[in-house]
């Protein structure tokens, strides 16, 4: 389990959350002042890492809340072959095989990439 606790007066624009058990960035962050009988709250707008799909979330700044453990590494690519490429950890050299979209930048063995990686999930950047 990569994550750990902290509280949502730490958390700031750029920065990662899990909302519903899904690891996000932070697009977005604001506090309203405490009322008469409560105390201040955030509102966060997140983007999923890996699937793309905007969420959000109200919490009282004191609240605890889990932070994913995101690692950016960089990788070498082994081979591309049908939306798939094989890649190579440069720090562990394990090998791997990521999927591709279309969008995504032509890549050929040989080329050095840089990607995140949350526990068994991992995303070209």
């Amino acid at each position: 389990m990569a994550k750990q606790q902290t509280e949502v007066r730490e958390l700031d624009e750029g920065s990662y959350v899990m909302i519903e058990e899904v690891p996000c960035e932070i697009t977005g962050y604001s506090t309203a002042k405490p009322g008469k009988h409560g105390s201040a709250k955030a509102r966060i707008e997140a983007t999923g890492v890996y699937d793309g799909q905007k969420r959000s979330l109200s919490q009282p700044v004191d609240a605890k809340i889990w932070v994913p453990i995101i690692n950016r590494k960089q990788g070498q690519v082994l081979d591309v072959r049908d939306g798939e490429i094989q890649v190579m950890d440069l720090e562990t050299y394990d090998n791997f095989v990521m999927r591709v979209e279309n969008d995504e930048v032509d890549l050929a063995p040989d080329d050095e990439i840089e990607f995140l990686e949350h526990e068994d999930q991992r995303k070209i950047i």
